[in-house]
């Protein structure tokens, strides 16, 4: 079977939402919390939340050093908002404390698309999504500034860049999980599936 497990990393944010969509785009989904739990799964979510508090957390559960390990042996990670802060090489205005795991060359700034009474939807048209473009909620969503050489924009809205990809890591400012439309994780699932070795599956 090449039914791929992808874990969610269940420290805060919208776990729930991700499990349910990974689920309708043929993926076994688990909660991830431990080490020992990442170590089983073949790809890993990272939630929209609150970038901050996910990355102190991820360093208490002793998960941030197995992430970053991990992430740089070709693990396939999709992160959204706060994931997508997480996956970025750097930081424009981070907070006190804050850590990345890294694996995107880019660089983002935090609630670049304005405060939670600013939040808003749109039609995002991603590249490697067919059919109708996708509906990007956006919540205290970051941006991308740039991005280097190894990184392909996937999409922009008003200007800005608010999904990428390098290699096997994937990025949206957006929460596509929160709207019943499951073709970004399709993506991504595809993306793993590709990943995987023979032996494995």
């Amino acid at each position: 079977m090449n039914t791929p497990v992808i874990g969610v990393l269940a420290l805060q944010g919208d776990v729930r939402e991700h499990l349910i969509a990974l689920a309708a785009a043929d993926a076994v989904a688990r909660p991830v919390r431990r080490p020992e739990e990442l170590a089983e799964v073949d790809a890993l979510v990272l939630p929209g939340g609150e970038s901050t508090t996910i990355s102190k957390l991820a360093v208490l559960f002793g998960l941030m050093e197995p992430l970053r390990a991990r992430v740089r042996a070709g693990l396939p990670v999709y992160g959204t908002c706060a994931g997508l802060i997480l996956l970025a090489d750097k930081i424009l205005d981070p907070r006190s404390g804050q850590e990345t795991i890294g694996g995107i060359d880019m660089i983002v700034r935090r609630n670049a698309f304005g405060r939670q009474n600013e939040s808003f939807e749109a039609a995002v048209d991603v590249k490697g999504v067919e059919g109708a473009p996708v509906e990007g909620v956006f919540i205290r969503a970051p941006w991308v500034e740039s991005v280097g050489a190894a990184a392909e924009v996937l999409a922009e809205h008003d200007g800005h860049i608010v999904a990428v990809r390098q290699c096997n890591v994937l990025a949206t400012s957006f929460h596509p999980e929160l709207t019943g439309d499951h073709r970004v994780h399709a993506l991504f699932v595809d993306m793993v599936r590709a990943n995987r070795t023979p032996e494995s599956l």
